[in-house]
């Protein structure tokens, strides 16, 4: 398990909304749900996109929003709430009979709930345990992701086999499963302790402390959970010291962050999380899971729900080996160089296929597909497999990586959030087009990821550096940066601070590199 330890403090968005990657698209295509919802032939696309961005978009501004309530009320009820968000969100469109604005509501629930929640936990995590395990707690959230999703495509390949499809319960069983997930969270939520360093912040210590003791199980006086206390002290005067240019508080703090970030060495950081997120997603992978009954459709695949799950658990299998055994070995860059020019070649190949075979034409027509075009869709359909193992340890989670490494610790608070929000942003673009995209380019539709695939390997080759094991000093050498704070901001964020005892430059090293390992 300690390859998991590379990617601690990693905010990735998978807690629930793995399971809804991979049903929706599925879901929304079924005749009952386009019968109940009188959705025709013109007008399915335009709905199918807006039903499915519009998850994104809500997630988009529940993690741009997230930051200021989980200041107010603490990481555990920010959590709290954001769970309930998902929850009436999930009843809506359960409960829906013939109103898509209950659908449409619903996932914009839902994704509020989800992108609040991808700004939260992993930053609650990281607050929480103690380094030697916090990056396998949060490698759990990877194969949670993982897990979530082959269920999400199984779900649909055991409700077609077993059920009625026509039946509207063919629709409302995968929308009610949301349910689950999100109850025992819930449920689990009650039990938590809030963030000690949340409660350091507001300056009520001797709270922090108690929590400590829980988490700990170890006496107020032992010197671990002492150093614990000068860990998040330090990390509270380099906050202070980054607001302390603008006064005291939230905002005087985002306006030193924004301050900070725009500065030689940072920004090139800000740019390349951007970029690294814009090409993650127009890998392919998100459209697959999305949409994967149009992109399979044009494969010639008819048993559509069997190989989506067939997918969906290569990619899970794939995923979970790399990330429990191979993360720590392999580093950052060189993963995505070999994963990109992979997925690019499987790509060109589907697309050269379905350019030739026209296998969704055949099968729509009644014609039974010759014996060259049917070798040609396994081939086809093995690339897609073969795409997914490369995906899985390239940009799927590479960018949460390096989006967490690459940035002071005193930074994290917004540049977890930064990375969130591009993530859902240009996701949520593209399963808005991606549905026109597909009828206006047809076969082309795979050739435009491919060439997106190749962008991305020339992009890593000459943008990306290898970041794995760097300390917080070799990562501002690494891009050129020279903070603007000195000695005189630091002493005057520190007299702002109410609670908090002066520590030296060590301290504050300190716990920048017990972060960071």
């Amino acid at each position: 398990m300690g390859g998991m330890r590379a990617i601690e403090d990693r905010p990735t968005p998978k807690e629930i909304f793995g399971y809804d990657s991979a049903f929706v698209g599925t879901t929304i295509a079924r005749a009952s749900f386009k019968k109940d919802f009188g959705i025709t032939k013109a007008t399915a696309a335009g709905i199918s996109s807006n039903i499915t961005s519009a998850f994104q978009a809500g997630a988009f501004f529940g993690a741009l929003f997230c930051y200021f309530l989980t200041e107010r009320v603490g990481r555990k009820w920010a959590l709290q709430v954001n769970v309930i968000m998902f929850i009436v969100g999930a009843i809506l469109m359960t409960v829906a009979t013939h109103q898509l604005s209950f659908i449409y509501a619903g996932r914009v629930l839902t994704g509020l709930g989800c992108g609040a929640i991808t700004a939260t936990v992993p930053s609650y995590i990281a607050e929480l345990s103690v380094p030697s395990i916090r990056g396998i707690l949060t490698g759990l959230f990877e194969i949670a992701y993982q897990v979530g999703s082959v269920i999400g495509f199984w779900v649909n390949y055991g409700i077609n086999k077993n059920m009625n499809v026509k039946s509207s319960l063919s629709w409302r069983i995968p929308m009610a499963i949301q349910l689950i997930p999100a109850a025992i969270l819930l449920a689990g939520g009650f039990f938590l302790h809030e963030s000690p360093l949340w409660l350091m912040r507001k300056g009520r210590e001797s709270e922090a402390k108690e929590a400590l003791v829980q988490l700990r199980h170890l006496p107020v006086e032992h010197q671990y959970l002492q150093e614990d206390v000068q860990d998040m002290q330090a990390r509270l005067n380099e906050e202070a010291a980054i607001a302390a240019r603008y006064g005291t508080g939230s905002f005087a703090f985002i306006r030193g962050c924004f301050s900070e970030l725009s500065l030689p060495g940072m920004r090139n950081r800000v740019i390349l999380v951007f970029c690294a997120f814009a090409l993650q997603n127009l890998s392919g992978a998100s459209a697959i899971n999305y949409y994967s009954p149009t992109l399979f459709g044009s494969l010639g695949v008819e048993d559509i729900s069997l190989y989506t799950g067939i997918y969906g658990l290569v990619k899970a299998i794939a995923s979970i080996i790399y990330y429990i055994f191979f993360i720590d070995m392999l580093g950052r860059r060189n993963p995505v160089l070999v994963s990109s020019v992979a997925c690019s070649l499987c790509l060109w190949f589907v697309g050269a296929y379905v350019k030739i075979g026209h296998p969704a034409t055949e099968i729509a027509a009644g014609v039974p597909l010759s014996a060259s075009t049917a070798a040609g869709g396994r081939a086809a359909i093995g690339m897609i497999m073969i795409y997914s193992i490369f995906w899985s340890f390239g940009l799927n989670g590479i960018p949460w990586i390096v989006s967490a490494e690459i940035f002071p610790g005193s930074l994290r608070v917004l540049t977890g959030t930064y990375a969130a929000l591009c993530q859902w942003l240009v996701q949520f673009v593209m399963t808005k087009a991606l549905p026109y995209i597909f009828s206006s380019f047809g076969y082309g539709t795979w050739f435009f990821f491919a060439a997106w695939m190749l962008v991305a390997t020339i992009w890593t080759f000459f943008f990306m550096p290898e970041t794995k094991g760097l300390t917080v000093d070799q990562m501002d050498a690494l891009f050129g940066y020279q903070s603007y704070a000195n000695a005189d901001d630091a002493e005057i964020g520190v007299s702002n601070k109410q609670d908090i005892d002066s520590m030296g430059k060590d301290g504050a090293t300190t716990i920048e590199h017990v972060e960071r390992k």
